[in-house]
């Protein structure tokens, strides 16, 4: 039995196709990425599998629970962590844990120990008593995620869980992932950021346009859409039309400078020296000149069309974002 089983999973908003029949298998213990554009329908199948939004046709099924007519026990066994920290700012971080614990029916005795075990854990401690709205960013992302694991969930969404954050505060977000993972927790994790995806998950879904697109390892991924590359950086752009008329299979870049080579056949290193001995024989400086593998940025961009686009702060009107996520509406009004 898989920790997470969907089938032909569809949701619609108005005329918006939300999901268009989504399939996904996660085994326990598994890390899966959930990986798209704004709009894809992450946020929307994460409400879907978290009972907080009922799909229009398939099936979806955590732990061999359905997510409708089960939801009651499907909730019991899982936690979620959003795109914004759910944190009561008046209250303190302890206060804020020991109210989560209530609202999981924890003795009170049990909710006290867990959420001093937590805030040490998500390094809190020296802040507990303090009101959450003197927190940092970082630090009410933490605490929200620790007020999802008061119960210890078999099944942890992760909802985006590092948008907004410096670069410390992520790493810090990061580090904790992997030591629920270490414990056997299985997560669902959806972001835009490739790196996230590429250290945490052991395998990664590209959802587009309500469907999944593609789904593997980030190897994979990256072997799918071609393997390894010559990549060259000229000093004079206005060299690169001679450079890719005369290094065969060369291809642009949007970069004005840059070319790559796919390497199809034979040595990569042999590969690298013709087109270093090509453009010497032509006298074409070169800036830089190396192999490289694709990037999980190559695979967004191959798959999807579009760049990668980190999430913002920003509000927006709904109505008039192409990229938005109609499951973020419901999100809000929940």
């Amino acid at each position: 039995m898989s920790a997470i089983s969907v089938s032909q999973v569809r949701k619609r908003f108005g005329e918006t196709v939300a999901l268009a029949g989504v399939d996904l298998e996660v085994e326990h213990g598994e890390v899966v990425g959930l990986l798209g554009p704004n709009g894809a329908g992450k946020t929307t199948l994460v409400r879907v599998l978290t009972t907080l939004l009922p799909p229009d046709g398939g099936r979806a099924e955590v732990f061999g629970l359905d997510v409708v007519h089960q939801a009651d026990a499907v909730r019991r066994s899982i936690g979620v962590t959003g795109q914004y920290a759910a944190v009561d700012e008046l209250l303190t971080g302890r206060e804020n844990l020991r109210m989560f614990g209530e609202l999981f029916h924890l003795p009170g005795r049990i909710a006290r120990r867990r959420a001093d075990e937590l805030l040490e854990r998500f390094e809190l401690a020296d802040a507990a008593d303090r009101p959450a709205r003197t927190y940092s960013g970082g630090m009410r992302r933490r605490l929200d995620l620790a007020s999802s694991l008061l119960v210890r969930p078999q099944l942890l969404f992760l909802d985006e869980p590092t948008t907004g954050l410096d670069p410390r505060s992520r790493n810090a977000i990061w580090e904790v992932t992997r030591e629920l993972v270490d414990e056997g927790t299985t997560l669902l994790l959806t972001t835009q950021y490739l790196e996230e995806a590429d250290q945490l998950a052991d395998r990664i879904a590209v959802i587009d346009h309500g469907s999944i697109i593609a789904d593997g390892s980030g190897d994979d991924l990256k072997d799918a859409i071609g393997g390894q590359v010559v990549d060259v950086v000229l000093l004079d752009p206005a060299q690169r039309p001679r450079a890719l008329a005369a290094v065969t299979d060369a291809e642009p870049l949007a970069d004005p400078r840059r070319l790559r080579v796919p390497v199809t056949n034979g040595s990569p290193l042999g590969a690298v020296g013709l087109v270093a001995d090509t453009l010497r024989g032509l006298r074409i400086e070169v800036h830089d000149l190396g192999l490289r593998r694709p990037t999980l940025d190559d695979v967004f961009l191959e798959l999807t069309g579009a760049p990668p686009v980190p999430s913002t702060s920003d509000h927006q009107d709904p109505g008039s974002d192409p990229d938005h996520d109609p499951g973020d509406d419901q999100e809000a009004m929940a």
